[in-house]
């Protein structure tokens, strides 16, 4: 009971971090644990009605289940960290980007008229793919390249010259900002979407684009929780060192 008293101050995004499958946990009962990992449990089963005690013990659930698969990013160097969020996650954003807006122009061209939606969700992705390009290309060319910087100073016990942003805490507070703006509009289209759930009338190309766009939201969550709860609070933290 201790226990349960103790974990229901922890943040979300903390037991995410410590183990990504409770991510799971928290999409079931539509708790942002990505964008909004900084609340604690009592907040959110407060504000969303939820038994803390039942929230707590479906996340111990899945947490005693030992699996091969569960990646303890949080032991893993900055660095390599930061090559696999570009590797994996930036490439995955560039793959798919052109594929779901071919997609969706199609839907609108042919189903537009019966489900109106369409132009809406449309409208919405096009403008992630916009801002998530020139994000990440925000992470690529300044931030990410200093947070190795400091990864590199700190194995070689040297110094650093502070970056022209002033501290780390700045693109941060920034990058953080727009992560928010986007679980925001993919929040606006799994709602338009019916949570990615096709009409009755819907063809191939219509289910296809609806799977990719749950694909893509998912994939994001997974992004914006490594930057948001792991990669961005340790660069502070190792920043600090340098003091």
């Amino acid at each position: 009971m201790e226990t349960l008293h103790k974990d229901s101050k922890k943040q979300i995004g903390q037991f995410v971090a410590d183990d990504f499958r409770t991510a799971a946990i928290f999409s079931r009962y539509g708790i942002d644990f990505c964008c909004k990992g900084d609340r604690t449990i009592e907040e959110v089963c407060k504000k969303n009605d939820i038994e803390t005690d039942e929230l707590l013990g479906k996340l111990y659930e899945v947490s005693m289940i030992s699996t091969n698969q569960s990646i303890d990013y949080k032991s893993w160097p900055l660095d390599l960290l930061i090559d696999y969020i570009e590797k994996k996650h930036h490439r995955y954003v560039e793959e798919k980007i052109p594929v779901i807006l071919q997609f969706l122009n199609k839907l609108c061209k042919v189903h537009g008229e019966r489900h109106p939606e369409l132009h809406k969700i449309n409208e919405l992705f096009t403008a992630s793919a916009g801002e998530l390009s020139a994000h990440m290309k925000k992470e690529e060319l300044i931030l990410f390249p200093f947070i190795k910087k400091m990864t590199t100073a700190k194995l070689q016990n040297s110094a650093i010259q502070s970056p022209q942003f002033g501290t780390v805490e700045n693109p941060i507070t920034m990058m953080k900002h727009e992560h928010d703006n986007e679980g925001e509009r993919f929040r606006h289209i799994a709602k338009l979407t019916d949570n990615y759930t096709p009409p009755s009338d819907a063809c191939n190309t219509y289910k296809v684009t609806y799977a990719m766009l749950d694909e893509f939201e998912k994939d994001l969550h997974l992004h914006i929780h490594l930057e948001n709860n792991i990669l961005f609070p340790e660069a502070i933290k190792l920043e600090l060192q340098f003091d």
